[in-house]
Order: structure tokens, then C-alpha cells, then sequence
């Protein structure tokens, strides 16, 4: 799986993302060839090798001719929809200053359509932003990923005035993000930069296991003695792309509740979301046997699984605990074998096929119809999914 391993040590900002991307292999003639198809004009965009604190990278600068206007959401999705690029980089690109505007919107108290895009709305933006849609296109890369974000301190001019850092627009786009601040008296991370990475990264932490093919290093504006203002990206191909995430556990003892209840439990903690529900028998205080609930689901879906939890048992209190999550890849078939059609799970990894696991209630309804035991269908599906996949 192509991927790119976006390392902040030093911020993020999107001349830092395109400068990276260069000084990994994009070309920047294919990149402007990209670009002359956004119907906005009046600006030229460079490339020139740099040092910073000794290392060589990239910094990119897109050079702006006359008076920038202020943009409204709806304005910046209009050039792009207009654009002749590829669908995927106008959603892409779309999506980045949606939630862009998002943050905007919660920091001003106001609707996303009332959002006046200052900084973030001149051309040089849009370039920034959809430059590093298409780079990342132009490169093959199929998987985002990202350190933790440094932010830099200090305080900002800004359209509203001086503002602390990292900015309230900034602040709000790396809520759920791991993020940190130094003693850099600077804005390391902007609102571009942190709407690119927190848009299009699928998880953030330590590099995982990778074979590198490039690196890429993009130069920021500052210049500190403590540390280079650089972005640095590693391209290259994960070999094994078992899926490492962050979930949240929700657990809770019963003692006390009619266990014909649980089934309905399960049901709907599932159909809200739950990524996995089960049941444990314990021994509880005082020796009463009782029952822990154990319900993995996504951040996002805490609250909601967890007011289901307490309205629909007897529980008045549960443990909540962020636990790590991997898994391989897998899809879903369906074969046609002599019993019938039915859909297998296929789970695999870069190099085989790790197993193939019928779909319960398709051999059940099959079983059933048929009169055949369920073990009989369930081995025929998983004999015909095996010789038609290998």
C-alpha cells in the first residue's frame, strides 16, 4: 500500500506540504499542468532548493498579482466544481475547506455558508490546498498518516488581531489529534496546514513498518537556531496493512437484570454503531454470579452508545477506557455454490489470503430452505469460496 508518513516535528502549513511533496519526487511542471485547470489566474508558483539548520529541502512560494478578495465557502467550492480537475482531488479539496469552515464557524459562533475566509481564502490558499490534493494523486499515494502536531506558542497577527497559538481556527481542527507545543515562539501548524493533515490523515502516532522509497523535505518561513522549520514526508510501501486504531472500551457489571433483556441490547448497541458487543460471565461482590457487558466502539459514538446502555439496563455507572485496535484487511463476496449464493468474508494481507469465513445467516437461511445441516453448507461455501478466489 503506497503511503505517506507526514512527519510534524516542526508544524505543518500547505507551502510546507507542496515543498515536501516536491522534494519527494513530485514533479512541479505535472503540478502547475494540474493546476491551470482551476479556473483562477493571476498568480505563478516556485520551487527553489534551501537550507535549513544544515538540511537541504524545498520551499515553495505562490506568488500572488493584485488585490485578494475575501471568499465565502460557497465561492471556493464553485472554483473547484468548475475546475477541470479529476472528481476525487475536487472532493478531496472540497472536504478540506469544509472542515476548514467547520472550525471557522464554531470559533465565530456562526453558520459555515457566513464564514468569511481571510488568510485562508486568497488564491495562494486554493493552490496550497488542492496542489497538495494533487500531489499526493500524482504520487499513488493510497494511505495518509501523521505524527503528533506541533503547533509552535507565542502569539499571531491575524485578520482579527494578535491571536495566541496555535490560533482558535487551528486549535479547533486538531480537536481528537494528537498535539503538542514547544518553546518556538512561532506558528509552526496554520489553519491551511492543520485542515490538510487532520482532513486526509487516517491515523496518527509513530511511523509504522515501511519501505521507504523517498523523503521529502518542505521549508517553512521561520528561521530558528533550535530547530529547522521543515515538514518532512516519507513515501513508501507498507507491506503488512493490518489496521492500527484507537477505539474505546465500554464496560459494565449486572447483577441484576432479566437475561432475556440482552439479546435486544446487543441489537441495537450494534445497529448504533457499536464496532463489537459481547458478554462475560463474572463473579461479582459477595459472590452473586452477574454479567459484564463489553461494548468497543469508535470516539465519536460514546455518548450515544452509552446513553443506550444506561436506558436500556440496569446499569448506573460503567468504566470507559481507550484500548489500541488492529486488524487486516478484508471484503465481502458472494459466491454462487450448488446450495445457493451466499457471502463469504475474505480477510488477506499484501502477500495471501489469511481466511475465508462463511456468512453465518446465509448458511442458516440456506440450512434451512434446503433441509441440509448447517455444517454441510457452511463447508461447501467455504470449499467453492476457496477454489474460485485462489
Amino acid at each position: 500500500m503506497r503511503t505517506a508518513y507526514f512527519d510534524c516535528f516542526s508544524g505543518i502549513s500547505g507551502d510546507m506540504t507542496l515543498g515536501a511533496l516536491i522534494d519527494a519526487g513530485l514533479s512541479l511542471k505535472e503540478l502547475k499542468s494540474y493546476l491551470s485547470k482551476l479556473p483562477i489566474d493571476n498568480y505563478d508558483i516556485f520551487a527553489k532548493k534551501v537550507k535549513k539548520n544544515g538540511i537541504a529541502a524545498t520551499k515553495v512560494d505562490v506568488i500572488v498579482k493584485g488585490r485578494q478578495k475575501e471568499r465565502r465557502l460557497s465561492d471556493i467550492k464553485k472554483i473547484l466544481s468548475d475546475s477541470k480537475l479529476d472528481k476525487s482531488i475536487k472532493n478531496n479539496a472540497i472536504s478540506i475547506f469544509e472542515r476548514l469552515a467547520k472550525a471557522e464557524a464554531k470559533v465565530h459562533k456562526t453558520s459555515i455558508n457566513n464564514v468569511h475566509f481571510h488568510e485562508v481564502g486568497a488564491v495562494d490558499a486554493i493552490v496550497d490546498i488542492t496542489g497538495a490534493v494533487i500531489g499526493l494523486k500524482i504520487l499513488g499515494i493510497e494511505n495518509i498518516s501523521a505524527s503528533a502536531i506541533n503547533t509552535g506558542s507565542g502569539y499571531i497577527k491575524s485578520a482579527h488581531g494578535m491571536l495566541p497559538v496555535p490560533g482558535p481556527a487551528t486549535a479547533e481542527l486538531l480537536k481528537g489529534i494528537p498535539a503538542y507545543s514547544t518553546d518556538t515562539k512561532m506558528e509552526l501548524t496554520t489553519p491551511t496546514g492543520a485542515a490538510i493533515i487532520s482532513t486526509l490523515s487516517k491515523d496518527f502516532g509513530p511511523m509504522r513498518k515501511m519501505d521507504i522509497k523517498s523523503i521529502g523535505y518542505g521549508a517553512g518561513t521561520f528561521n530558528s537556531p533550535d530547530m529547522p522549520n521543515l515538514l518532512r514526508i516519507f513515501v513508501g510501501e507498507i507491506k503488512n496493512p493490518a489496521k492500527e486504531e484507537n477505539t474505546i472500551l465500554l464496560e459494565t457489571n449486572i447483577d441484576d437484570m432479566n437475561p432475556q433483556l440482552y439479546e435486544y441490547v446487543m441489537d441495537i448497541l450494534f445497529a448504533s454503531g457499536a464496532l463489537d458487543v459481547y458478554l462475560t460471565p463474572i463473579i461479582m461482590k459477595k459472590g452473586r454470579p452477574g454479567t459484564m457487558l463489553s461494548v468497543l466502539a469508535k470516539k465519536d459514538d460514546v455518548k450515544k452508545l452509552s446513553d443506550i446502555i444506561f436506558r436500556e439496563t440496569t446499569s448506573i455507572g460503567m468504566r470507559v477506557q481507550e484500548i489500541g485496535r488492529i486488524k487486516v484487511e478484508r471484503e465481502i463476496k458472494e459466491i454462487r455454490t450448488k446450495y445457493g449464493r451466499a457471502r463469504v468474508k475474505i480477510a488477506f494481507d499484501d502477500k495471501e489470503i489469511l481466511g475465508i469465513n462463511p456468512e453465518y445467516e446465509d448458511c442458516k437461511r440456506i440450512a434451512i430452505k434446503k433441509g441440509i445441516p448447517l455444517k454441510k453448507v457452511m463447508e461447501e461455501v467455504k470449499r467453492e469460496a476457496g477454489r474460485i478466489i485462489k
